[in-house]
């Protein structure tokens, strides 16, 4: 487990950036409110998992699972979250499903380098006889 509580915080500058993306340019954050909200965002994230975890073991599964998450939330009274979490999560997986394919689609570099090296020793072989 962690030995300090401050041990399960969020990085700051990760904190950070999700303060000034969620805010107007103009309006200032003190430190203090970076701190709090960190530790906020902190015991939501450990809420969230405990009440994933729970509708885990509810289904005797070991791994927690986006739809444990899902289900976490509408456990926690959050279900305002679930659809948008549901809309992210899908074009996460297109996204991941695009790059396989993308990268199914290119040559195996590797396999064509051993080809060129094979056709080499072949020439070589045919030169020497």
């Amino acid at each position: 487990m962690v030995e300090r509580i401050e041990d399960l915080n969020l990085p700051n500058t990760s904190v950070t950036r999700l303060i000034k993306e969620a805010i107007p340019a103009e309006v200032k954050i003190s430190s203090e409110c970076r701190i709090a909200l960190a530790r906020a965002t902190s015991v939501f994230v450990l809420y969230l998992t405990s009440a994933a975890t729970t509708a885990a073991q509810q289904k005797n599964h070991k791994s927690l699972t986006a739809d444990h998450v899902l289900k976490g939330l509408e456990e926690i009274e959050f279900e305002s979250f679930i659809q948008p979490l549901k809309d992210e999560l899908e074009n996460f997986r297109k996204m991941i499903k695009s790059k396989k394919d993308k990268k199914a689609a290119k040559p195996d570099v590797d396999s064509i380098v051993e080809g060129a090296v094979i056709d080499l020793e072949n020439m070589e072989s045919a030169q020497d006889s």
